[in-house]
């Protein structure tokens, strides 16, 4: 799948660097401090540097807009600042394997973390019928459970570490990005969003499980889904030639967050922090 933007700006490195300092500097004048119900005022720190072969990030990981509630009924953690520091190959390079994420898959143009999955499975002995102790052939697609497990209105939570992380598009970077780029994936491709002007090759599978957790493939877990390949839909890492250059989106769909990447992933990331 190849597409063409007109909205989806690909500036140089410099002016990305530029328009990223300054656009901090206002949103931390104008959205903070963040007060949290504990503790005093976490002000968003990060600092994006560029040499010739990396692009490095660093971040104390506290978000640069208003936040939901937490801890909260459906996540009882409370945000905290972390110690943030990923670099990402400046020229990345599509390899031959394909690898799966299962923990984090990129970085938001803010400092936030990408975090597609959770650290939940079926589990019919939990009372809640999945904790991270159960069957890990079934893993627990965050947007079907009830209440979402927390996620506020930007789809981020907060895992036990007290690390603030998103699990789907978050409407702040889409209202104050001066273009479709949102952030980058830990093998360097980029990261956009441009809504439904593309479509996840992703689909509910049909009929009733045959093993695992009773009823209908309903979304519940990841496994509900299958990849349909399709010259008109994303390829089966949310991926897509965007202006002549590959990169992933986030869709309103499943999967959301690419699950897997097709580049050579950088050592920082693919790790749990939950």
């Amino acid at each position: 799948m190849s597409l063409v933007f007109r909205n989806a700006l690909m500036p140089s490195e410099d002016q990305q660097v530029l328009r990223l300092r300054l656009v901090y500097f206002m949103r931390r004048l104008l959205f903070l401090p963040i007060f949290l119900a504990l503790g005093g005022p976490l002000l968003a720190e990060i600092n994006i540097r560029i040499d010739k072969y990396s692009r490095c990030f660093f971040s104390n990981g506290i978000p640069d807009h208003p936040v939901g509630k937490f801890p909260n009924k459906a996540n009882p953690h409370e945000i905290s600042a972390q110690n943030i520091n990923l670099c990402v190959p400046i020229n990345p390079q599509i390899s031959k394997v394909i690898t799966p994420i299962s923990g984090t898959m990129g970085i938001a143009i803010n400092g936030i973390l990408y975090r597609p999955n959770t650290a939940g499975y079926w589990d019919p002995k939990s009372p809640r019928g999945h904790s991270p102790y159960g069957d890990k052939n079934w893993r627990l697609n965050i947007f079907a459970t009830r209440g979402k497990l927390g996620l506020d209105n930007n789809n981020g939570h907060v895992g036990p570490s007290g690390l603030y992380h998103y699990h789907g598009i978050a409407k702040s970077l889409i209202d104050n990005s001066k273009s479709s780029l949102i952030g980058y994936a830990g093998d360097g491709f980029e990261i956009h969003y441009v809504g439904d002007k593309v479509s996840s090759g992703w689909s509910l599978k049909k009929g009733v499980r045959a093993v695992g957790p009773s009823g209908f493939y309903d979304g519940t877990y990841n496994e509900d889904y299958e990849f349909i390949q399709s010259d008109e839909k994303l390829d089966q890492c949310n991926g897509a030639f965007l202006n002549s250059h590959y990169v992933y989106f986030i869709t309103d769909e499943y999967p959301y967050i690419p699950r897997c990447l097709k580049g050579n992933v950088s050592d920082n990331f693919n790790k749990s922090r939950h």
